[in-house]
């Protein structure tokens, strides 16, 4: 720091000269008599710091693939981290990283976060896929931690600083049964949540005793997941029912659909909903049905949120203006990073619309920490979905945020506030598991998403 003062105290005595000697002296003040570059005034002083290295760092200490990418600097001992975790194709998100962006990176200045975010999105010509935007996430958010510890501050301060003083969050009531889902919200009431997911058997579906008639045929794969859309609908508003009646009105519930319904059911299932005033209904239709958001919306008052399956930031825009949904459920390590995630924010405050970020436990725990630097500086902010971190994922990522009473809080450290234990992660290697995805109706055809 003492160099650092010294060398911005000759560039103010360059400046001065230079404002009485004319041109000539002011293009030789950038410079001092070393030849070296001198600290910028529109870094505080700070010196230029170039990327030396970047990579990706996988590990799955918990049961999910984890991608995040490491960014090292000129400066000794700085570096940033951010999620790129895209787990159902965690493998090739480390090759896009690994063999594309270092050629991309290395040598570029660490400050022009934007500049950095509009070229590599454009820089394979093709765009909008979710592997490169998740590694171009990981980019990000990691130049953002790196932004936040040249500052020393947390990187929400850098977005305006606290609109709120936590991060509220809901957790995720299941159960086999209405009572069994009711017993445990009430347990969640407890722990001092306020909003509570609620789902019977899974996301939009149930799990029934039932034998579908295409694995008698030997149709499709053992594994393949079953869903009955007709049960389904008929039980959903049952659910809301149980639940409200055992634990009362101030718990907001929401309840996620995933997509698997279609869209003259969802209308009909909503309407049954309205008495139980849930707080939103997620993904009600899937990327191919967005059109008939407006038919949705006229039919029902439910609240709905969407968009956790987005990969471009432009998709939000024409359906935030018209305000077909309530809540924009982005996923910020898909969409791109903070960078692109604070657009939507601010484009959704002029419409009021609120967020919901995507946050389930094959986000990393840098990825929530992202996604609660921009909950405590947004005004729109809606609810923040939460995940119990055991001792394990806290150990190999220090810093993770922590649950209290139903509120998430970061550590308040400079940038992002949460690390990586290389060593440690290196115990726990990723797989190419895609996950069971694989969801058919009763004669075998595949329910999408």
């Amino acid at each position: 720091m003492t160099h650092n003062r010294r060398e911005l105290i000759k560039m103010l005595g360059l400046g001065g000269a230079a404002s009485i000697l004319g041109p000539v002296a002011a293009k030789a003040a950038p410079e001092s008599r070393t030849g070296r570059e001198l600290p910028r005034m529109s870094t505080g002083g700070l010196p230029p710091v170039t990327i030396r290295s970047v990579k990706a760092i996988a590990t799955n200490p918990a049961g999910a693939n984890l991608v995040v990418v490491k960014v090292e600097t000129s400066e000794p001992g700085l570096y940033g981290v951010g999620c790129a975790t895209f787990t159902q194709r965690a493998e090739v998100v480390v090759t896009a990283i690994n063999s594309y962006m270092p050629d991309f990176c290395v040598g570029k200045d660490v400050d022009n976060i934007e500049d950095l975010w509009q070229s590599f999105f454009v820089s394979s010509y093709w765009r909008n896929g979710p592997v490169l935007n998740n590694a171009l996430s990981g980019l990000n958010q990691a130049l953002w931690d790196i932004k936040g510890k040249r500052a020393n501050m947390p990187v929400y301060q850098l977005l305006g600083g606290k609109a709120r003083f936590a991060v509220d969050c809901y957790a995720h009531a299941d159960g086999k049964t209405p009572e069994e889902v009711a017993a445990n919200t009430q347990k969640y009431m407890d722990e001092g949540f306020r909003y509570v997911r609620i789902q019977q058997g899974g996301y939009g579906s149930l799990q029934l005793a039932k034998r579908p008639d295409w694995r008698d045929a030997g149709f499709g794969r053992p594994t393949d997941d079953f869903m009955d859309r007709h049960a389904y609908v008929l039980a959903i508003p049952k659910l809301f029912e149980t639940v409200r009646k055992a634990c009362g009105q101030e718990v907001e519930l929401l309840h996620d659909t995933h997509e698997r319904v279609q869209p003259q059911d969802m209308i009909n299932m909503c309407k049954r909903l309205e008495e139980f005033d849930p707080y939103w209904i997620e993904d009600p239709l899937t990327p191919e049905n967005m059109h008939l958001f407006p038919q949705l919306r006229a039919a029902t008052t439910v609240p709905f949120a969407m968009g956790e399956l987005f990969n471009n930031p432009n998709e939000f825009v024409d359906y935030i203006a018209h305000r077909d949904f309530d809540y924009f459920r982005c996923h910020v390590s898909q969409i791109g990073g903070i960078t692109p995630a604070l657009k939507v924010a601010h484009l959704g405050e002029f419409f009021n619309v609120r967020s919901g970020w995507h946050g389930p436990g094959d986000v990393s725990p840098v990825g929530h920490a992202a996604q609660c630097h921009i909950d405590l500086a947004i005004w729109n902010f809606g609810v923040q979905e939460s995940i119990f971190f055991n001792d394990l994922i806290k150990e190999v990522f220090p810093g993770t945020p922590e649950l209290k009473k139903g509120y998430m809080y970061i550590n308040e450290a400079p940038g992002l506030g949460v690390d990586i234990n290389e060593k440690l992660a290196a115990k726990y290697p990723i797989n190419n598991n895609a996950g069971k995805w694989t969801l058919r109706g009763r004669d075998g055809t595949i329910i999408r998403p």
